[in-house]
């Protein structure tokens, strides 16, 4: 897509940001890996730019073998420390063992961690029409970040659950005059 589409405000000229807003930010995402990597990923993002973690993706699945549970799950002290001498990914103790200890509570869901998550889609969330108007957590947001602890995940509260639920499209929080809303436009 060209520059010149409009984007929601949060997005950069940063290429990167560009291709995540254009053809991910917002599209259904099923699957439990693949929610669980999005989930780990929004919890390493806490306190830092979205872009830094865009950047490390790659080295992000690499470390955590794919983001696959069962591998994560088993991961013992010795890939802990291997995860904190990575510095292609971000290196907090508490963020590497909370991805762990989620990965073990994942592969004890019944029903899996896709199941559990969309059960708090919101198709029908309002509109934003400007960034303003985009919330940092919702009722719903609120409902899963305590059901994900009720079900012994860590590091995921109200805004780190919303903003899994932006990125995987469980609400459409493009702005109004944004092309993704509207691909027609």
């Amino acid at each position: 897509m060209t520059s010149e589409l409009v984007r929601c405000g949060w997005v950069t000229t940063a290429a990167d940001y560009i291709a995540y807003h254009d053809d991910e930010w917002g599209r259904p995402v099923h699957g439990d890996d693949l929610v669980f990597e999005r989930l780990s990923l929004e919890a390493f993002q806490s306190g830092l730019s979205w872009l830094t973690i865009l950047r490390k993706r790659e080295n992000f699945r690499k470390a955590f073998a794919g983001f696959s549970i069962e591998a994560v799950a088993a991961f013992g002290e010795a890939d802990v420390e291997r995860l904190l001498a990575d510095a292609g990914i971000i290196r907090n103790r508490a963020k590497i063992e909370s991805t762990i200890a989620n990965a073990r509570a994942a592969a004890a869901l019944t029903g899996g961690l896709s199941e559990l998550v969309w059960r708090y889609a919101d198709p029908d969330s309002p509109v934003p029409r400007t960034l303003a108007d985009v919330p940092a957590t919702t009722p719903g947001s609120k409902a899963l970040a305590k059901e994900l602890k009720r079900q012994g995940f860590r590091f995921v509260g109200p805004t780190t659950a919303y903003a899994m639920m932006q990125a995987i499209g469980l609400v459409n929080d493009h702005v109004a005059a944004c092309w993704v809303r509207d691909p027609s436009r």
